[in-house]
């Protein structure tokens, strides 16, 4: 009989989905014994699966319950297939995504704090925002107290599941979308992310789902930020070490950019790092994909994966063959 570890805290309810012909093994986060597994679904928590895996043997397949799996395969090897949880978490990532940038554009954060300051006449620093971060000189009257996403322009980096769920939620707004991905392609037109610098000039809002790779690490850094907008947003819904961090904060604290972000490199972000303190910035602690659904689909995922293993099919989320 295969067996399958999973993490033991999980609700024993959200495993009843998975094929029959199976011994499911709970591993606790403090494992201290080796057990003999086939299938192992890490714990979403890199740093608990990283603290059990010297105790797991025989493992064949890792069914991973996140969409990035770039820790695992320096952690198993390349004799362990990989698949991920493609498609689980578009909703709850785009959703996010289209939340974050509202709320940056209508100043969400600078009103929560002047609610929790009690004074109304607050309200005229939305106007001094405006105008410095976008560089707007003309006297606008009435004042300018929000933005709006309606028409802007939008750059998508990344045009997977998450990426297409993003763009179809942002339909109603209608944005002027230009998607980028690692390869070109037509119907509909996708860029190469080689030529991104040519598309930051036009975007008013560049939004980052792409896997973390080695051709993606570091692909926004000084020269990207010089070429943005002024005003412009980034949002990270990604990989942080996809941003070179000195240079997103020295282009915040220079008022050139603003930026709303759910991934940092460091993660977790350390007391006292200058990102916490920056001006026009949003910032999320990789909450983005933590629904209520988040067990409930990504388990779905690997229980259906598993149903094609055990019949001698094709998987369909693969991001590693064993060799």
């Amino acid at each position: 009989m295969m067996r399958v570890g999973f993490p033991a805290q999980l609700d024993p309810e959200f495993l009843r989905v998975f094929p029959e012909g199976i011994e499911l093994i709970p591993l606790p986060h403090d494992l201290d014994h080796d057990v003999e597994i086939d299938v192992w679904i890490p714990d979403p928590y890199s740093t608990r699966a990283l603290r059990i895996w010297p105790r797991l043997r025989g493992v064949r397949l890792v069914l991973s319950m996140m969409a990035g799996t770039e820790w695992i395969p320096p952690t198993v090897g390349p004799h362990v297939t990989i698949c991920n949880a493609h498609g689980a978490h578009n909703i709850s990532t785009a959703e996010w995504t289209v939340s974050a940038i509202l709320a940056t554009l209508k100043y969400f954060p600078l009103y929560l704090d002047i609610q929790r300051s009690g004074i109304w006449k607050r309200r005229f620093e939305a106007t001094t925002h405006y105008e410095r971060i976008s560089g707007d000189k003309r006297t606008l009257y009435p004042p300018v107290m929000l933005e709006e996403l309606t028409g802007k322009r939008v750059l998508l980096v990344g045009y997977g599941a998450i990426g297409k769920e993003i763009e179809r939620m942002l339909g109603p707004f209608k944005v002027e979308m230009t998607r980028a991905a690692r390869t070109a392609r037509n119907e509909p037109k996708v860029y190469a992310v080689s030529e991104l610098d040519t598309l930051l000039p036009q975007a008013e809002v560049v939004v980052l789902i792409l896997p973390l790779t080695a051709a993606s690490h570091g692909l926004i850094g000084s020269r990207q930020f010089a070429l943005m907008r002024q005003g412009s947003l980034l949002v990270n819904a990604a990989r942080g070490p996809i941003v070179n961090t000195d240079a997103l904060v020295e282009a915040l604290q220079s008022g050139r950019i603003r930026a709303a972000l759910d991934v940092t490199d460091p993660e977790p972000l350390p007391d006292g790092h200058p990102l916490w303190s920056c001006p026009n910035l949003l910032l999320t602690p990789h909450i983005a994909g933590s629904s209520p659904q988040f067990a409930p689909r990504s388990l779905s995922t690997a229980a259906a994966e598993l149903s094609r293993y055990m019949n001698g099919e094709t998987m369909h989320n693969i991001v590693q063959a064993a060799i």
